[in-house]
């Protein structure tokens, strides 16, 4: 029998947006996570506001919307917004009823230097990897480091030499001149937009792109992200990343192990890294004849150098996820502190991922 159409929708509804979520759907176990993280910043978030005033959104609701953000791939913080207006899923993620309004994406910008300055993004990253620890979910004593380089968002128009102004020269209708020929260094030259970026390539092969380091440390149990940061490239900013990462998150632990790629293989690094009580697991850089590996035997001989050799590279998956899915291929901020800010999101996003996958995987076992 055919249906019929009705042309007056119903003015009443008795339901909520969780009722309208499947029960089984994989943002309630995120949402789960993410919220017993947050709970645990309320001292923090207390101490962003003044005690008078009219109220603002809360930084609870922009945090899981900027993740909803990460998790679907938004492109932008005003697309999140027009979202957050009809999409049900969404609305039940940031903690919204049927009948508020959506806030506007300026709420972002007139927020986020108070989030900064707090540094919110690094102490939720931080309460969700303790919330992994203490379900036995990460290794307290083999970890892995790498890098890696994200597009900033400067142009090569940007690019132009120290102390010069930004005139157009003749015919140049966009605002630069013609930059073709010109010999260009940074320490000569630097983005007009992007000042804190810096032309680096990926490998010999590729061409040089206005960039950011992009830095993270790993447990080996899980991969989960123990920490993130972003950085302005140099010539050893991956080793130099290394040992702050290490600093800021292991020190005092006892003997660790830290696995690493050839780029790591270098004299001062290893010797740094035993001074500092931790076993440089580092894959070797030997070319017979014109280098020999600063790892020796005394390392190699080990099964466990083994298996961090294997367990460095899940690392690669995880900033392959950040760039794609979380959408850092290309920073969407400019500023370092920004861009590292947003960084630790992502790494934050990505560990509320795999973490809700690793405990369905247990209930389904």
């Amino acid at each position: 029998m055919r249906g019929s159409k009705t042309n007056q929708p119903s003015m009443l509804m008795l339901v909520s947006p969780g009722s309208l979520v499947p029960p089984d759907h994989p943002l309630r176990g995120i949402k789960k996570l993410a919220d017993a993280a947050l709970k645990e910043l309320d001292v923090t978030f207390e101490g962003m506001y003044s005690g008078v005033g009219r109220p603002s959104i809360p930084p609870e609701r922009l945090l899981k919307t900027l993740l909803l953000m990460v998790l679907y791939s938004i492109r932008s913080e005003r697309q999140i917004c027009e979202q957050l207006q009809y999409n049900m899923l969404f609305r039940w993620f940031a903690d919204m009823d049927l009948t508020g309004f959506a806030f506007d994406a300026s709420t972002f910008s007139k927020n986020r230097e108070r989030l900064i300055e707090h540094d919110v993004a690094s102490l939720f990253l931080k309460k969700v990897v303790e919330h992994a620890g203490d379900a036995g979910l990460t290794s307290s004593e083999h970890f892995s480091v790498d890098g890696t380089l994200i597009t900033a968002m400067a142009s090569h128009k940007s690019f132009k030499a120290k102390g010069s102004n930004d005139d157009a020269g003749p015919g140049d209708s966009n605002g630069w001149s013609d930059f073709k020929g010109e010999k260009r260094s940074n320490d000569t030259h630097e983005s007009t937009t992007d000042p804190d970026s810096r032309l680096a390539r990926k490998s010999a092969g590729s061409g040089a792109e206005l960039s950011y380091g992009v830095n993270a440390l790993m447990e080996n149990r899980n991969g989960l992200i123990v920490d993130v940061q972003a950085d302005i490239v140099t010539g050893t900013i991956e080793r130099d990343a290394a040992i702050e990462l290490i600093n800021a998150n292991i020190e005092g632990q006892g003997r660790i192990t830290l696995g690493a790629d050839k780029a790591y293989d270098t004299k001062a690094f290893v010797e740094t890294l035993r001074d500092m009580d931790v076993t440089p697991h580092v894959a070797q850089n030997e070319q017979p004849g014109r280098r020999k590996s600063n790892i020796d035997k005394r390392t190699t001989r080990h099964a466990g150098y083994k298996i961090s050799i294997i367990k460095r590279r899940e690392i690669e998956a995880v900033f392959g996820w950040m760039k794609q899915p979380g959408r850092m291929k290309r920073a969407r901020h400019r500023g370092i502190r920004r861009v590292g800010w947003f960084a630790k999101l992502v790494g934050a996003a990505f560990n509320l991922v795999k973490i809700n996958n690793i405990f369905r995987s247990m209930q389904a076992a």
